[in-house]
């Protein structure tokens, strides 16, 4: 049922039992409702291109409603006044719940965003229950500290949940996404209005389904499906929400800044697009190497931010790096991602699939030599071959820019400094890796590349306790760890005068 890159795609439709969509509206305040003006629109299968079924479409009337709930939710009702070892409870029930759920979850990401269900399965949902238990765990640790003053005063601060937050999602790790800015939110005491991408809304309704019955307050997680230029134009300018926290494009990021200056100056934190670098030196373990090379940029069709898309090899390697790299790229197997034996699905959706293709043509006009790959497979649904380019240039645009996609540019360099110095000439900073036996060579080039998360010796290897986030044009803010706990909440002082008091 599947095929290796250079074949045809096929459907696997009988690996496995698709069952029905239980959930297709939005979900303001505890229920599952129409979108104001009644209007649907589709979600899609990227392997076939064909439709699954309509959801609903919410514009800026529903995320005013949305709001709305939240507001009353937040300003009003128990979730911010619980103790955090209440609201932990009922988190760690939600992660029970998703575990009891993961084999539908796991399908759903998989025919609503092309990512393969063994990874969903075993990986992607199970991490999002790992998620809810960390930050449920971390509910009830929300400290202040005592202040010294130079006065007769006594000062102590608050740490207190920032209110209202909007959370706009990206499509290449629906659960992942969702998690990653909710569970720090919601233990923070902070109450939503998420919009998943339009590409893959299924998953985050059915969380928002299981966290009514985990019991989390109506109104305090509300998920409003819809288009960016519409629903998270709405959420990004409102001027009542206190929060939006976004993953996703430079380029959107840009306009969500601008409408959070415009409106009330509402604080944003943005994880961008990704330009990584990976720097492979001599002394490398070729097989190593080439393996940490491949998954850095393969895994998950290379629909991740964080991959490894930019790969320098020094040059006494070089050759065995690009045999190494030809062997996996021509042993990867393209196809369903219900196919056990499948290692790559296909892309979100048309319009990433024909932009990627896009940039590869680009790759092919400006004199990058094309070793493996470039095309589509087949001719239903969104699948591409693993393709490498080498002899990339830095001004090249398939080098500058990013493709988000089963795309790999290979170059040459040196010396360290030379290394260094190309793997820093990006407007991105997102991650970079560097793969050494020495360590000062690893010490000095973690050191010295200006992006969110250095791996040395392994890459894409991510912790729900190791925070990230960018450099430069990949934006600001931090998600994961404490520090993505801080994102969503603030600090109040509190000063009260002392008279008379020995002690200053």
């Amino acid at each position: 049922m599947a095929d290796h890159y250079n074949g045809s795609s096929q459907s696997s439709e009988s690996l496995v039992n698709i069952p029905p969509i239980k959930f297709t509206k939005l979900f303001i305040d505890g229920n599952f409702v129409d979108s104001v003006s009644g209007k649907t629109f589709e979600a899609i299968d990227p392997r076939s291109g064909e439709a699954i079924t309509r959801v609903s479409e919410g514009d800026k009337e529903d995320v005013d409603l949305a709001v709305k709930a939240a507001r009353f939710a937040f300003d009003n009702g128990p979730w911010p006044r619980l103790s955090g070892s209440e609201r932990g409870r009922i988190l760690m029930k939600f992660a029970d719940l998703i575990e009891q759920n993961i084999e539908e979850l796991a399908t759903l990401e998989a025919i609503n965003g092309g990512n393969l269900f063994s990874l969903c399965k075993f990986m992607e949902v199970p991490g999002a229950a790992m998620r809810l238990r960390y930050y449920a765990g971390a509910a009830d640790k929300i400290y202040g500290t005592v202040l010294k003053l130079s006065k007769g005063l006594q000062g102590y601060t608050l740490r207190e949940p920032i209110g209202v937050v909007g959370a706009i999602l990206p499509w290449n790790f629906p659960t992942t996404m969702f998690f990653i800015k909710a569970a720090p939110a919601l233990a923070a005491g902070c109450t939503m209005v998420v919009k998943p991408a339009e590409q893959t809304p299924l998953s985050a309704l059915y969380y928002a389904h299981l966290a009514k019955l985990a019991g989390i307050p109506d109104g305090v997680l509300n998920v409003v499906n819809g288009f960016g230029e519409t629903a998270g134009a709405a959420i990004s300018s409102h001027m009542d929400i206190d929060k939006v926290s976004f993953t996703g494009s430079t380029e959107v990021g840009r306009k969500i800044m601008m409408a959070a200056a415009a409106s009330n100056l509402k604080p944003v934190s943005l994880e961008l697009g990704g330009k990584s670098p990976l720097l492979i030196f001599d002394d490398a373990d070729v097989d190593e190497a080439a393996k940490f090379a491949f998954d850095g940029i393969f895994t998950s069709k290379g629909e991740i931010c964080l991959a490894s898309s930019r790969i320098y090899v020094q040059e006494g390697i070089y050759d065995k790096i690009v045999n190494k790299l030809m062997e996996k790229a021509n042993a990867w197997v393209v196809g369903d991602p219900f196919d056990p034996q499948v290692n790559q699905g296909p892309q979100t959706d048309k319009n990433q699939f024909e932009k990627i293709l896009s940039y590869i043509e680009h790759g092919k006009r400006e004199g990058a030599t094309l070793l493996t790959g470039g095309n589509r497979i087949g001719q239903k649904g969104y699948y591409i071959q693993p393709t490498i380019f080498a002899d990339v240039k830095e001004d090249m645009i398939i080098a500058k820019e990013e493709i988000f996609g089963p795309v790999m540019s290979l170059m040459k360099f040196k010396t360290m400094e030379e290394a260094i110095k190309r793997a820093n000439d990006t407007t991105y900073g997102l991650a970079a890796g560097v793969i050494t036996k020495d360590l000062n060579v690893a010490n000095t080039v973690s050191r010295s590349i200006r992006a969110g998360v250095i791996w040395m010796n392994c890459y894409l290897l991510l912790d729900v306790g190791c925070p990230y986030g960018g450099y430069k044009m990949s934006g600001f803010g931090r998600e994961n760890g404490m520090d993505s706990f801080n994102e969503y909440l603030q600090t109040k002082s509190v000063v009260i005068p002392i008279h008379d008091s020995p002690w200053h």
